[in-house]
């Protein structure tokens, strides 16, 4: 099975952690390490390709300016105020950097709610595509400052996976403490093997990612396997690879060993792409098997099939869609709200009517309006 590779991609996400961007002993940035990637990027940018980077590290820089150091866990007005120091300093080194190497760096900062909604998706697209097309290199991290527990990404991982879906990205490279997925732990299990190449994410890909555990950076690999399925989704081929060498992306380029998980074959519209991405559902709907197979067939969802109702949402919300057992097998914008979904589940479409009181539309979720995910 023949992996992709860097060197054909045109567009391409880079995910880069706090530990390899900050050093911990001096609280500042690494930068030969920095100076390290933007050669990569620079690098990439000369054969051609459009770079993106995701990169966290921001509220690590500013804790031991703000004397935060002794506590582990902060507070969140905390988080938000070091997130604000630690934005300036985090620009700046990255600036620096890609200057460098003549590139000219540019800040944004974002939320789970600026991807979510349909009109600050499109505004950020086409802000990401302007600056491409000026020759920049975007680096993006989540807005801290604003951002609060219901409206977070709470890992980069997902975030890197939003943005190369939103951009229509090639590749999408999260820089790791480890050099791809492996079936078990590796730090545990010493009998662990490295898997190169995933084709598709299965159910039981899926659950080598765990819990995560002590010494994983941002979140473990299930968030990357969670990024993994957005990414490849969309049509993007995603990696895990080694960061903490020098030159990373080029080691990989020169056979470095990583993880590529290889971009789900079918074409989606570019509104599909945005509801297989959603990663806050306001609802479930769980179905039966029987709407479950006519759902695989690339049918609508209809009332009659669906058993239970969750969540508070309204019409046009995007909901998840789940069988008996608990498995995601899709998700959509639904055109009922919680309370008249909940009122019509069960139902054959022609009842609807004498149920609500008023003619809806047949299916509570339309096919152009639901998504088939993988797995």
């Amino acid at each position: 099975m023949l992996a992709p590779s860097l060197a054909t991609a045109r567009r391409i996400v880079v995910k880069i952690g706090s530990a390899l961007v900050v050093d911990p002993a001096t609280a500042t940035p690494r930068g030969a390490w920095l100076a390290g990637v933007a050669q990569d990027v620079a690098a990439l940018r000369a054969r051609g390709a459009e770079v993106i980077l995701v990169s966290s590290g921001a509220i690590a820089l500013a804790r031991h300016a703000l004397g935060l150091t002794r506590k582990k866990t902060l507070r969140l007005e905390e988080k938000q105020a070091a997130a604000a120091v630690g934005q300036i300093r985090l620009a700046g080194a990255w600036a620096q950097a890609l200057s460098a190497v003549q590139l000219n760096a540019a800040q944004l900062l974002l939320t789970l709610e600026d991807s979510e909604d349909r009109r600050r998706y499109l505004n950020a697209r086409a802000t990401l595509n302007t600056l491409l097309g000026l020759g920049c290199i975007p680096v993006i991290n989540e807005n801290d400052t604003v951002a609060t527990a219901e409206i977070r990404f709470g890992d980069n991982d997902r975030l890197a996976a939003r943005v190369a879906e939103m951009v229509e990205a090639d590749a999408l490279v999260l820089l790791s403490d480890i050099d791809g997925l492996y079936t078990a732990d590796p730090k545990r299990d010493p009998s662990a093997a490295h898997i190169p190449v995933v084709a598709h994410l299965t159910e039981e890909i899926m659950a080598m990612g765990g819990e995560p555990p002590p010494g994983y950076s941002s979140g473990g690999m299930r968030t990357k396997l969670i990024a993994a399925r957005i990414a490849t989704g969309a049509g993007c081929a995603m990696a895990i690879a080694l960061g903490a060498r020098d030159r990373p992306l080029q080691a990989m380029q020169d056979g470095a060993r990583s993880t590529w998980f290889l971009p789900e074959g079918e074409g989606r519209s570019a509104r599909k792409r945005w509801i297989a991405g959603s990663l806050a559902p306001l609802g479930v709907l769980v179905v039966d098997a029987g709407a479950a197979r006519a759902l695989g067939r690339g049918s609508s969802l209809l009332p009659a099939g669906v058993r239970a109702v969750e969540g508070r949402f309204g019409r046009g919300d995007p909901v998840s869609v789940r069988d008996e057992a608990g498995h995601e097998l899709a998700r959509g914008l639904v055109a009922y709200d919680a309370t008249d979904a909940a009122r019509i589940a069960g139902h054959r479409s022609e009842a609807l009517e004498g149920i609500l009181g008023w003619r809806g539309r047949d299916e509570i979720i339309h096919r152009d309006d639901l998504v088939l995910l993988g797995g």
